[in-house]
């Protein structure tokens, strides 16, 4: 786990979150925006994945293997389920929806970031 690339994916969440927000705040339906910040968020999460199996391939192990390898499955899909689901919503709470995943990204990325650390991994 990279402390930059952490930092990136919390940055990113932050600003999708508050677009989120701020578009169930006027009353809106997410746009392009929205999608396209998703999509950062998702490439940031998937150079992040894909940093973490290589590092694990290598032989580093955090302590918690399997509980490590479930927030690293389930922080991927959280942001395509959100747009998925935010996308389908037909009323304003669409950026509601998108937030909470968002939110919860930026949360599950620092506990990645402790299990990994807690082996000096």
């Amino acid at each position: 786990m990279t402390p930059v690339l952490v930092v990136a994916v919390t940055v990113a969440a932050a600003l999708l979150t508050l677009a989120g927000i701020a578009s169930t705040l006027a009353r809106r339906r997410i746009g392009l925006l929205h999608l396209a910040g998703t999509a950062v968020l998702e490439a940031l999460l998937l150079v992040q994945a894909v940093l973490a199996v290589v590092r694990l391939v290598q032989g580093e192990r955090p302590a918690d293997t399997p509980t490590f390898l479930g927030y690293l499955a389930g922080i991927v899909l959280l942001p395509v389920a959100g747009a998925l689901w935010a996308r389908s919503e037909p009323t304003r709470w669409a950026g509601s929806v998108l937030a909470v995943a968002a939110a919860a990204v930026g949360v599950m990325v620092w506990r990645l970031q402790q299990l990994w650390e807690a082996t000096g991994g």
